[in-house]
């Protein structure tokens, strides 16, 4: 079971800091991350910016962004001190450039230096992460059947891996009012009605990484020095267009698997905070203004 969790909080931790996935010019949106009986709810509230700069024919400088706050609701006792845990911050620095290769194909690389901490001591040298991806993008909008293929690199030190780990997103509208996408960390299957609206069932990863400054000591004389979440989610979701790029929209779903742990500074697993297998409660709402 390990192996397949391990495995399973790689992808998360890639997918979820990839420029290939997330292509918001600008996004506001609150999640309740997922709730049920586990004792560590958590609300995020989450502000994304990015500015593309035409420095060339066909070449784009993007400078941005993305702030997350995340609320940590404990509701029962731990036999450690969990005070440590009670506002967590991810800010990330977007530093991309895209380029036009041939008619076919763009290349997106981004740099993203991010910081991921408990702020309760200022910045500190373990609060610094930094996260590499390269990929290639093709896109095909006039035809009968539109698509988007991105393939990729993507490096994360999150993980603790010294290599990069591959990247791979298919989209296809096949029909008037049907499309899907697939990859990681999302999968998702979309009805088109009205130009208006869009009706959405999804498969997809969420969750964070954080370090905490201040060591938990544990009854077994183990320390906390990060904490993590995983959850695979399954949902619906509705989204009302303003016009191609700029929407609202909402989303409701329950986890398939959910994991929260302290780690140590190893990154191995010392106390398990929320282990359920399915049912947590998950839902967010927002409005965003994409490239897509």
């Amino acid at each position: 079971m390990s192996k397949y969790f391990l495995l399973f909080y790689f992808l998360l931790l890639v997918g979820g800091t990839c420029f290939a996935q997330s292509t918001d010019i600008l996004r506001v949106e609150y999640s309740s991350l997922p709730k049920g009986d586990s004792g560590t709810n958590a609300s995020r509230y989450r502000f994304i910016l990015n500015v593309p700069i035409k420095v060339g024919l066909d070449k784009y400088l993007v400078l941005g962004g993305e702030f997350n706050l995340i609320d940590f609701e404990i509701t029962k006792e731990y036999p450690f001190d969990s005070s440590e845990l009670n506002t967590l911050y991810v800010i990330d620095l977007n530093v991309g450039y895209i380029f036009k290769v041939n008619e076919d194909w763009r290349f997106v690389g981004i740099v993203t230096p991010r910081i991921a901490s408990n702020l309760v001591n200022g910045l500190q040298g373990d609060d610094f992460l930094l996260n590499l991806t390269a990929t290639m993008w093709k896109e095909k909008k006039d035809i009968d059947k539109p698509f988007r293929l991105i393939l990729g690199l993507t490096y994360n030190s999150t993980t603790g891996l010294p290599f990069p780990l591959p990247l791979v997103n298919y989209h296809k509208r096949f029909h008037r009012s049907w499309s899907y996408s697939l990859g990681i960390p999302r999968t998702d299957f979309r009805y088109h009605f009205k130009d208006k609206h869009t009706l959405q069932m999804a498969l997809f990863l969420d969750g964070y990484f954080v370090n905490v400054q201040n060591d938990i000591l544990l009854p077994d004389g183990e320390f906390g020095s990060s904490v993590s979440l995983s959850a695979f989610v399954s949902a619906f979701s509705y989204q009302y267009n303003i016009n191609k790029r700029m929407s609202f929209y909402g989303v409701a779903g329950v986890t398939l698997y959910q994991s929260g742990l302290l780690r140590n500074n190893n990154r191995e697993k010392v106390y398990t905070l929320n282990d359920k297998k399915a049912g947590g409660f998950y839902w967010k709402a927002g409005f965003k203004i994409s490239i897509f």
